[in-house]
């Protein structure tokens, strides 16, 4: 649990408001002063993921910034998937800049936040200042999409993404409850290894019915406004980031073999599926800086599945101090 101990003034309170972008409007948390951090998230998730980050960065002099990302929420939602490509995602993120008078940033994104701000730092370096990636590494755009290379190694009826191309996939995710106390436990390390989240073994998919109604390590409060935010907007817009990846793909071919130079750090749980897949074997930082020449450092959390930020809430927070202090101290 969060606790307010400790912070006084404009750093006590997360202040939850929306704000326009163009014409469109998203809700943000806000909290602190200082350096701005600005959060992304995943799917399914919100920009309440990230309290206890934002509470930890502005008890140390930082203001931190969440947004619900685009089609997640009470964020601005459009049907047509071509919307949810990287540069409409980018730019929401320079967005909220703009809409906050933030010149530049730290870039903190887990899941699809983390595939979306690694994005950001292609295409804005002058806003995007440094990259938190947690869960999902780094690859730059190749020759070949994710999906056709997936196909190609005869995944395509196996890994768990192609899946959601099919527009009934919406309907398999009701109820919210059920829906999020599954995918919180599944693919967290919180069950056997045996039985957790395989993104290639169907038999092992998020959406069984989990034991409990919500890992022990999830604050209640945060698990309740998930399922409203779910039981709110539904979860076919937030489908749609999958649904983009091949049009995306095509947008960004003036990025192919790019590498990312801001200062970076790679956080991931050792009991996740998808991390797994993406590297069976621990990446170093030698390994990865072929693709990132600015990485400072590659941190494993032993028994930490997908959800770092709850799972590994406090190793998660002094990993992210360590680096912005190096990376975007603060005035003193």
């Amino acid at each position: 649990m969060v606790s307010d101990a400790g912070l006084t003034g404009k750093n006590r309170q997360i202040v939850d408001r929306v704000i326009d972008i163009g014409k469109n409007q998203f809700r943000i948390l806000e909290q602190g002063e200082g350096p701005a951090v600005l959060f992304a998230h995943g799917f399914p998730d919100t920009a309440d993921t990230w309290r206890s980050q934002m509470h930890a960065l502005a008890e140390e002099g930082y203001r931190a910034v969440a947004l619900d990302m685009r089609g997640f929420g009470a964020s601005f939602s459009p049907s047509e998937v071509e919307q949810y490509t990287s540069p409409y995602i980018v730019g929401d993120l320079v967005g909220v800049l703009d809409a906050l008078e933030i010149p530049s940033c730290t870039l903190v994104g887990h899941d699809w936040g983390a595939d979306h701000a690694q994005k950001a730092m292609l295409m804005r370096p002058d806003r995007f200042k440094a990259l938190v990636s947690v869960s999902i590494p780094y690859a730059p755009r190749g020759e070949t999409s994710l999906n056709d290379s997936l196909r190609d190694r005869g995944l395509g009826d196996r890994y768990y993404a192609l899946a959601f191309d099919n527009p009934d996939t919406s309907k398999q995710f009701l109820p919210a409850g059920k829906t999020i106390a599954s995918v919180l436990y599944w693919l967290s390390a919180s069950p056997p290894p045996e039985q957790r989240w395989d993104p290639i073994d169907p038999a092992k998919h998020m959406l069984r019915p989990a034991p409990v109604a919500a890992p022990d390590w999830a604050d209640p409060n945060y698990v309740r406004r998930t399922i409203a935010a779910f039981e709110h907007s539904g979860f076919e817009t937030g489908l749609n980031y999958y649904r983009a990846v091949p049009h995306t793909f095509e947008l960004m071919s003036a990025y192919k073999n790019a590498v990312i130079r801001q200062p970076s750090l790679y956080v991931w749980g050792a009991a996740d599926g998808l991390c797994q897949f993406f590297h069976s074997s621990n990446p170093t930082v030698h390994d990865m800086r072929a693709s990132q020449p600015g990485l400072v450092d590659v941190v494993r959390l032993e028994d930490t599945g997908h959800w770092v930020q709850h799972e590994a809430a406090d190793r998660l927070n002094a990993e992210l101090l360590e680096f912005l202090r190096t990376h975007a101290p603060r005035e003193i």
